[in-house]
């Protein structure tokens, strides 16, 4: 293709609207070519060059992208439920209004990407590198996210409500004011993350790694932080009313007695709450 190799006479590839369901185009290179509403249906795109490519408005449901690459495409407004992605570029990608409902998006790569009011519901991203993206108001509601990267992404009013996170890792991640209730999240690393105003009640946190990290006004109600790691977190206003903290680790009396507790928090000695100044129970029971 002449126009995407920057040879004299080549021209821009144009299937704006176009209908091509089912079609075949495994390996196609369409870099930069303008698909904006371009019906693919069940198309099979697996290994094409889609980078720098128009998809806005595209409906791509039931595509097979396995190993595309997507580097810097506009897919805003883009139909992608139940799609396959696994190992799929989309680094820098604009991904806004866009649906991926129970799409796979195994170990793909959304470096940089420009995330907004996306719809991630259900979807397999379990490995999946979100390194630096830029998240407002993304639904992850359900997903499976275990093991994926968020390093120094920034993720605000987005919603992961019974997800599986396990072993993720949000590492230097802003999580402002996002939504946590009933996930899964053993193991996950929070190392100087922002997690201000951010709620995780009810959520399994065990072993969670939060050295450093901003806890101020979180929410961790009937939340499971057993084995939990807290060196030098600032725990300002965090809400542990009936959080289990045993065997929590590194935590001081000056933190917990900036918190909130109550009688059914579970402190990290073993005994309830509220924490008292001067009782010692901040430091794990020795076995």
């Amino acid at each position: 293709m002449a126009w995407a190799e920057n040879r004299p006479g080549g021209v821009r590839a144009n299937l704006e609207g176009a209908s091509l369901n089912e079609a075949n185009l495994e390996g196609v290179n369409l870099s930069g070519a303008s698909l904006r509403s371009t019906t693919l249906l069940e198309a099979r795109l697996a290994g094409a060059n889609l980078s720098g490519a128009d998809l806005g408005g595209a409906d791509l449901r039931q595509a097979e992208l396995t190993g595309a690459d997507l580097t810097g495409a506009n897919l805003s407004g883009a139909k992608l439920q139940m799609a396959l992605l696994g190992e799929a570029n989309l680094s820098e990608t604009m991904l806004h209004d866009c649906s991926f409902r129970h799409a796979n998006l195994r170990e793909a790569r959304l470096m940089d990407a420009s995330i907004r009011a996306a719809d991630f519901t259900g979807a397999t991203m379990n490995g999946a590198g979100l390194h630096h993206a830029k998240v407002f108001g993304g639904d992850f509601s359900d997903a499976n996210l275990e093991a994926a990267l968020f390093y120094h992404a920034r993720l605000q009013m987005c919603r992961f409500v019974a997800a599986n996170a396990v072993r993720a890792n949000f590492s230097f991640t802003r999580l402002q004011s996002c939504d946590f209730q009933n996930a899964q999240l053993t193991g996950a690393r929070f190392f100087q993350a922002d997690l201000r105003c951010t709620c995780f009640s009810r959520s399994l946190m065990g072993d969670c790694d939060f050295r450093e990290a901003k806890l101020a006004a979180a929410e961790f109600v009937e939340t499971l932080l057993t084995g939990a790691r807290f060196e030098n977190a600032v725990l300002a206003a965090a809400d542990l009313r009936r959080a289990n903290l045993k065997g929590a680790h590194e935590l001081t009396a000056t933190q917990l007695g900036q918190a909130r507790t109550n009688a059914d928090t579970v402190l990290p000695n073993g005994r309830r709450g509220p924490f008292m100044k001067g009782s010692h129970a901040e430091r794990p029971a020795r076995r």
